[in-house]
Order: structure tokens, then sequence, then C-alpha cells
């Protein structure tokens, strides 16, 4: 079975996350994940035509999906179908990982000793949480915070105030101050009355030699994990939500901000104060202007710009117009 270091897990059979349905044959959930990593005996979940060529080619042995949907999953998959989605997907992950809803404060947080990290330089205040792993020559910034089973490569740089929970940090990589790393992402269903909490169960990873500035915040996964790839800048305020991937050698400017499971490519510049909404794809060597609103797939190699942002001559051109 898989396992997630960050949550722990209860084991619960198909009949019993839901009693209400037949299925061919009852086994114990090994996990949740997304359509394209689910394995056997994982179930996943479906709620979007965007993702129906992942979909059928799941290897999943049990699908949340919708009766739209439902006709593009792998015919010996086990369906459940319902009318939301993902509400459902929250109740189970709220059953199956019971503590992913909330960020619990951590109570194993102490003042690390040196004979545990002999080689990684402290300020003063800093907290560690148990089975936290930090590699050699790597400095803590003051008042800083480090929650259970974090992992921080070699040759880092956390700056002073910056907290970090549920994610893996890699070698040679410089966190500036008051950041905000591994927190739960900004999910909920309405409902009346009370929102319901999405669990959050990913984590965050961090490639070798990235660079966060100054008051970056960036939020775990919900099901799938946020990724920062290697050698990518982000300026001062960037945020980037749950389930994000940005690519390697990306240039992030300050106050960009990352609606959810967008995925960004390699050799990307976004300008500051640029919006890129949830779900969409942007390509390689892609550059996006300032202040800009990316509210639709960029292909490869493009440059646009605006809001809605336009290839850079359509978005010249349009501006040319409305001053005539």
């Amino acid at each position: 079975m898989s396992k997630n270091i960050f949550f722990k897990k209860r084991n619960i059979n198909l009949n019993k996350l839901f009693p209400k349905s037949s299925f061919k044959k009852n086994f114990q959930i090994n996990d949740i994940k997304p359509l394209h990593k689910a394995n056997k005996n994982d179930l996943t979940f479906f709620d979007s035509l965007n993702y129906k060529d992942i979909a059928s080619k799941t290897r999943a042995s049990i699908c949340i999906s919708n009766k739209n949907l439902e006709k593009f999953l792998p015919r010996n998959i086990e369906k459940v179908i319902v009318a939301n989605v993902l509400y459902e997907l929250g109740r189970v992950l709220k059953m199956i990982y019971p503590f992913s809803d909330i960020d619990y404060n951590d109570n194993s947080l102490k003042i690390p000793q040196k004979k545990s990290f002999k080689d990684v330089s402290f300020g003063n205040n800093v907290l560690v949480g148990k089975n936290v792993k930090i590699g050699k020559n790597s400095q803590i910034g003051s008042n800083s915070i480090i929650e259970q089973n974090v992992k921080i490569g070699k040759n880092c740089i956390i700056g002073y105030g910056t907290i970090l929970r549920k994610c893996i940090v890699g070698d040679d990589v410089v966190i500036q101050d008051n950041c905000k790393i591994g927190q739960k992402g900004f999910g909920f269903i309405p409902l009346k009355g009370k929102n319901f909490k999405f669990p959050h169960i990913g984590k965050v990873i961090i490639k070798n030699n990235v660079e966060v500035a100054s008051g970056c915040t960036i939020d775990r996964g919900s099901v799938d994990d946020t990724i920062i790839g290697e050698n990518t800048y982000l300026d001062n305020q960037v945020h980037i939500a749950h389930n994000v991937e940005i690519g390697s050698n990306c240039m992030i400017a300050g106050q960009v901000g990352f609606a959810g499971s967008s995925k960004i490519g390699n050799n990307v510049s976004i300008g500051g104060q640029a919006g890129i909404s949830g779900h969409l794809r942007v390509g390689d060597n892609v550059k996006i202007g300032g202040g800009s609103g990316v509210v639709k797939n960029v292909e490869n190699n493009q440059v646009v710009m605006g809001y809605p942002a336009l290839p850079l001559k359509m978005f010249l051109k349009k501006n040319k117009n409305e001053r005539n």
C-alpha cells in the first residue's frame, strides 16, 4: 500500500464507503488518487470533460463520476454515479483521512537539538516537529517553524518567520522571509447553513535550485501535489493554489496568482500581478505580460498580454483600434 507521510490513514472497505451502492467485488481502498496516478484498488474521480482522455486510460479500480461522464471511463472500472462529484469525493476523503480538512497545530514542535542536526544552522526561536529531516549546510532563520515529517535538502536557506508544513524541499533551495508553504488550500463546497471543508491530502514538492522570495504562499495539493520545478524563481508575494504544477526554469514576477490545478510548462516568464485561472495549461517558452488575465490554455512559444490574455500582435492591434 502507498503511504502518505503527512496524514494518518484509515483502512476502509469499498462497501463501507458506499453502503447504498452494489459492487462486483468488495475490497479495501488502497488510496485516493487523481486519474493519471491511480492504480489497482485506488479510488479516483472524474468531474470534467477536460480530463476525458485521461479518464479513458485510468487504472483505478473505482471512480466517482456523474451520468454525463461515465461513458468515457473504462468498462471494467467500478463506477459510483452521483449528482455532486466533488462533494462525494470530499466525504470519502474525510472518512479515509479524517484529519485532512483542517490544519491542526503540530504538538510535536520543539527547539531543535544540535545532536540531531549536526550540520544545520538554526537562528533563535526556531521550532521543529518530529521526523523532520534537514540536509547538510542548510540554514533555518529565526522564528521559523518546520512541522513534522517535512524534508529539506542540503545547502538550503530558509528565511526568518517562515512556516513549512507538509512539503518536501530539494537541494540548494532559497526560501526567503515570511513564506507560508504547505497549508491547506482554498477548498470548500457551499451547503445550506454550513460550508463543507474539502480535505487536502497532497503535499508541496519544491525541486532543486528553486528560489522563493519573501511573502509567498504555496498551498499543498488536494488529491494531487503542488509542484515547483527546478531552477524556477518566484518573486515576492506570489500565490500558488492547490495542485498547481510549475515547470523548470520559470521566472514569476511579484504578486502573480495561480488558481488551482493550473499546469505551467518549462521556461515560462510571467509579469507582475498577472492571474492564471484554474485547470488551464500554459505551454513551454511562454511569456505572459504583467497584469494579464489568462482564462484559456496557451500553446507553446506564445507571447500573450491583456485581459483576457491575447497573443501579443492581437493585443496591440486591439489597443490601436480602441484608441482610434
